[in-house]
Order: structure tokens, then C-alpha cells, then sequence
């Protein structure tokens, strides 16, 4: 078994995690996907490659089948957890990008927050610290009208998340400044922020502007490249400044996860561990220099 833990700053502070489903061959296709009916599978895989975490993900479809969202299935989950030694402490909920909390069909958007609150409920069972919830896409706030709404609606929630000691943590398209302000409107701790370090690389963001806007606020880091405009690479083929992220979290002395999100194939595991050796040797040779 790989050895969880190297020598210095990058390598013993930050946990490394996989995105649930990166260690297994997609789902009927899909990019990015919880691996209903298998997810039990990438547990022992995870631990055989060293890896302290799996960032789970809740989809649209089949969200009732999903075991964060019953008792029983948060059960399995800290007992498979317990045997392997790979925990659950993220949560990618990919489900509000198809039906935001903010959107004009007030039935959908009542749904999903019925949702959010389960999620939150049975997350705290097994130990979550963070509820990554997407704002991209056709979630995304990127107009005035929409950050505004976004605060209306989710405003009342804040106080559930006080009571939980769980996170929100969001991931937006937003120019830093306006994600800066979004974060600010919603006044709250426990509204922290997932840095995804390909989509700022494909977005053109600057690291150095971001950490210093609300740096101290994120808690989930996704790991992958993209090129500028484009779409997931390989690790180290686009256009992302691992360095100058890597600079950023040491200066605010973060102690999260860091979430394997790479760029995948149909099988996934091959590729995977290309990667995670290359991120790997990246943590060492910072931590080196």
C-alpha cells in the first residue's frame, strides 16, 4: 500500500481525495457520475492507492437511490469507510446544477431545498464538513438578477448550517470580484468557497487575485488542468499555475482536501494513477524548494 503521508507543508497538511467514480469506468457515458450500484467498489481501490478521501456526489437523477439520502445508505457508508480507512468528508452536489435553489419554477426550486435539507441532515450523520454546490452552468449566477435571488432563497438556510457545522461550499463562474461580493451578501462562515483550480485556469483568473479576495474562505480544492477557453487535460498539459495555487494555500495555511477531479477515460483507473503520481511528485518537489 502507498504510503498517505510525505515530508513538509504540501505533503502531510493536504489530504488527497479522488471524485467519486475516477477510479472506476464511467457510467453509461458519463463524464462525471455517482456509481450507482458499485460505489462500494472504489473504497478499497481508493486505499490501495493511498488516497484518505472520496468526494461523493449526489446527481439529479436518481437522487432517491443515492445512500446519502437515507439513513441506512449513510450507514453503509461509515462502515465501508471504517474497513478501508477512506472517508467521506466532501460532497459534490451536482444535483443543483439541474435544479437550482434559485431557479424560476418555484416547485423546482422548493424541491431542492427539501433536498439540501435532507442532505445536510443525514451528511452530518457520517462526519461531512462540506457541501460543494455548484453555481455553473445552468445554475450559474452570473447575472446581477440571479446573485441577488440566489441570497433571497438561501439566506433562511444559514442557521441549519450553524446548527449542522457543515459548510456550504460554492463553486461559481463569477470573475473574483463578484464571487468576492456573493460570498460577502451572504454573511455567513459558514459559506465557504470551492476553488477548482482548472475551471479558474480555463476562466483566465489570476491565483494571486482570488486567494487574496477570499482565500481564507475556501475549504474543498478540486484538482485538474484545463487550456484557457478549453476543456480537461491531462495534469500539467494546460494552463493551470499549480505553483502559484500551491503558494496561495500555504500562505493561508490550508489544511483541506485536495480532490482529484482530472481529466478522465472510459476505464479511469490507468489514467487516474498517472495523474496522482504527478501530483505527488508536484507536492514533493514544493515541498523540496
Amino acid at each position: 500500500m502507498t504510503s498517505k503521508s510525505l515530508v513538509g507543508f504540501a505533503a502531510t497538511t493536504l489530504q488527497i481525495g479522488v471524485m467519486q467514480g475516477r477510479l472506476l469506468p464511467k457510467l453509461a457515458g458519463r463524464y462525471q457520475a455517482h456509481p450507482l450500484g458499485q460505489w462500494q467498489d472504489e473504497f478499497p481501490i481508493a486505499s490501495d492507492l493511498g488516497l484518505n478521501l472520496i468526494e461523493f456526489i449526489l446527481d439529479y437523477d436518481d437522487y432517491e437511490l443515492n445512500p446519502l439520502m437515507s439513513s441506512d445508505g449513510c450507514s453503509q457508508i461509515e462502515e465501508i469507510s471504517h474497513q478501508t480507512g477512506v472517508s467521506v468528508k466532501t460532497i459534490c452536489a451536482d444535483y443543483f446544477m439541474e435544479a437550482p435553489l434559485h431557479s424560476s419554477n418555484k416547485s423546482l426550486a422548493s424541491q431542492s431545498m427539501k433536498v439540501l435539507e435532507n442532505l445536510i441532515y443525514n451528511a452530518t450523520k457520517i462526519g461531512v464538513t462540506d457541501i460543494v454546490l455548484p453555481l455553473v452552468d445552468k445554475s450559474s449566477v452570473s447575472e446581477t438578477n440571479l446573485q441577488k435571488k440566489f441570497v433571497s432563497v438561501f439566506k433562511p438556510i444559514i442557521n441549519t448550517l450553524d446548527d449542522a457545522k457543515i459548510n456550504v461550499c460554492l463553486e461559481t463562474d463569477l470573475p473574483p470580484i463578484e464571487f468576492a461580493e456573493l460570498i460577502r451578501n451572504l454573511d455567513s462562515s459558514k459559506i465557504t468557497v470551492n476553488y477548482d483550480i482548472g475551471n479558474s485556469a480555463s476562466l483566465g483568473y489570476n491565483p494571486a487575485e482570488e486567494f487574496l479576495l477570499y482565500g481564507r474562505q475556501i475549504s474543498d480544492v478540486h484538482v485538474k488542468d484545463r487550456t484557457l477557453g478549453g476543456s480537461s487535460v491531462l495534469l500539467g498539459e494546460g494552463d493551470a499555475d499549480f505553483d502559484a495555487v500551491l503558494q496561495g494555500l500555504q500562505q493561508i495555511n490550508y489544511n483541506g482536501p485536495l480532490i482529484l477531479q482530472a481529466y478522465r477515460d472510459e476505464s479511469g483507473i490507468d489514467i487516474f494513477k498517472k495523474q496522482l503520481d504527478w501530483l505527488r511528485t508536484l507536492l514533493q518537489r514544493f515541498d523540496q524548494n
